[in-house]
Parts: C-alpha cells; structure tokens; sequence
C-alpha cells in the first residue's frame, strides 16, 4: 500500500488554502453536508480548528482541515466537520477518516469537555478514476461487516466481578482462582477463602509458579492480619502444592521472627536514650536550671521529668 507523501500535491494544498477560509468552509457545508447533519450545525459558530493534534503516522494522510461548530440546540453540543481532499482514491479511506475522527475526539476531551463531539468526515474527491470506487463506510473494510457493526455500536463486552457469584466462579477453570481472589482481595479476613481457594487449587488447573504468584499477590494486597497461619492453612489443604506453601510460610515467620527482634532492639535503644536522658535532667535540676528550661533542651516531657524525684 503506497503511502501518501507527506508533500501535499498542489491539489491538496490549493484545496486547503481555500477550505482553511471560513465563509468558504461555511459554503461548502451547507452545500454538501447530509440535510439531517446539516440541520444540527450552527455554522454561523464555525472555527477552524489547527490540524496539528493528529499522530504523526497518520499526518500524512490528512490535508488537515478541521472546524468545530456549536449544535443548533445552542447548549454546549459540539459538532467537528473534517474535510478531506483526495486526488487519488485510496482503499483505506474510510478506515483512516475513523481514525481522524477519534483523534478529534480525544483533543476534545483533553480540551475538558464531559461528552464526545461528532465528528463529521467528509471526503472531497477529484480524482481521474469516477466514480470514486471505494465504499467510505468503514465498517465494509471487514470481513464480516454487520457482525462489525454491531459491535462497534452496541456495549462492549464487560466482565463485572462484582456481581458474579462465587458459586459462579469456582467453575472458571484456570482463571476461578484469581477471579475469586481479585473479588474479594478487599474484605478483612480472607481465611473466610480458604475452603473455596483449596478446592480450586486442588482441581489442578494451576501450575507451581501460578500458585505461588497468587500467594504473593495475597499477602501484598489482602487485608488478612496472620498471612502465615492462612497459608500454613492451604498448605495442608493442598498436598500437591504443599512444598512451596510451606516455604514461603517459613518465610514469613523468618521475616516476623526478624521485625520482632529489630522492634525490640528500636525498644531497648529510645528506652536506653530516654534513661541518658533523665539523668542529664537530673543534674541539672540539680544545678538549680529551672524545669521549663530543663524540658527545653532535653525535648523531656513533664510526666518524664516527674519520674526524677520518684
């Protein structure tokens, strides 16, 4: 497929030098724009709009010449107008005109508007070949047009793990296992998962390093407050996974063993702190510093200070 050189021909370019005017854009549109289309337009509200916001790859396709309008309903509908002059017919046209389209759309919605605009492609031909021999309905560009177009324009597939049932779930095959989880991820205690997780995983549809991925994901993002227990607790319920439980069980008692011990020694250290403390406190009250004097260069509370004469 031939690209369009990014040099306009001098087609393109008069083209353009005419349509970038807008009493001449305002003529044409009232001329060629579909009557039901024309009808919501407020051209009187026209504004040419820079071309420069298309991606680069598709620049070169484009002469650029984009207008935003007010809808006729006057309140802040917005229609965009996209006028594009081809000399040569071109396969992909309808295809390319839907980018365009989108991109408009996107630099809408960067620009704050809430809603999308229409945008409207029309493509101005004058090519040697007549009549121009595509269709400029992008949806033919597919195999299967109306299976297309019903995609395109109805509702998007949707997975709402929300509202699918845990019954539901366990028959999932291998995605029942993170399915469950992700729904239910959030809940305080998720020791409630347990029976429901070992017979999924002992159904066998995960491999080792899934199992102990998910484990991870449990214990980074679970709210359970004793993640060994639980998966000490799957570890027994799951012979054939048992090994690599076991061991990040293990794990989080090394690690739980070394937090205690490094919390007590932060312990011992602010208490031996605390202790050097009250003794440069002590002297000084000694030396007859006033109190209000002494809790301001040791940092010393009041209720520390009081521990001095017990």
């Amino acid at each position: 497929m031939k690209k369009k050189s990014s040099i306009p021909t001098p087609h393109d370019a008069t083209f353009r030098q005419f349509l970038t005017q807008p009493e001449i854009a305002r003529d044409f549109m009232d001329i060629h724009l579909p009557a039901e289309l024309r009808a919501i337009c407020d051209l009187s509200t026209l504004k040419l709009e820079s071309g420069s916001f298309v991606e680069d790859d598709l620049r070169q396709y484009f002469s650029d010449v984009l207008y935003s309008l007010k809808t006729t309903a006057g309140d802040d509908g917005y229609v965009h107008v996209l006028i594009e002059h081809q000399s040569s017919p071109d396969r992909h046209m309808a295809f390319r005109l839907i980018r365009y389209a989108v991109a408009a759309m996107q630099r809408h919605l960067d620009a704050g508007h809430k809603k999308l605009p229409l945008v409207i492609p029309v493509l101005f031909y004058t090519g040697k070949r007549s009549p121009y021999p595509y269709s400029t309905n992008w949806l033919q560009e597919f195999d299967d047009p109306a299976l297309a177009g019903k995609l395109y324009a109805g509702d998007f597939p949707l997975v709402d793990v929300t509202v699918i049932s845990d019954e539901e779930i366990m028959n999932h095959r291998s995605m029942a296992a993170l399915t469950l989880l992700q729904k239910h991820i959030r809940q305080r205690d998720l020791a409630e998962l347990t029976d429901r997780l070992a017979t999924i995983l002992l159904a066998g549809w995960l491999s080792s390093p899934q199992v102990i991925s998910l484990v991870h994901y449990i214990l980074q993002a679970g709210e359970s407050s004793d993640a060994q227990a639980f998966v000490r607790e799957l570890a027994l319920r799951v012979p054939q996974h048992e090994d690599e439980l076991m061991t990040i069980a293990q794990q989080l008692e090394q690690k739980g063993l070394e937090k205690g011990i490094q919390q007590g020694r932060q312990e011992g250290r602010q208490e031996g702190m605390l202790e050097g403390k009250l003794q440069v406190a002590r002297s000084m009250l000694q030396n007859g510093i006033d109190r209000s004097s002494v809790m301001q260069m040791t940092g010393l509370s009041d209720d520390d200070l009081a521990q001095i004469h017990h």
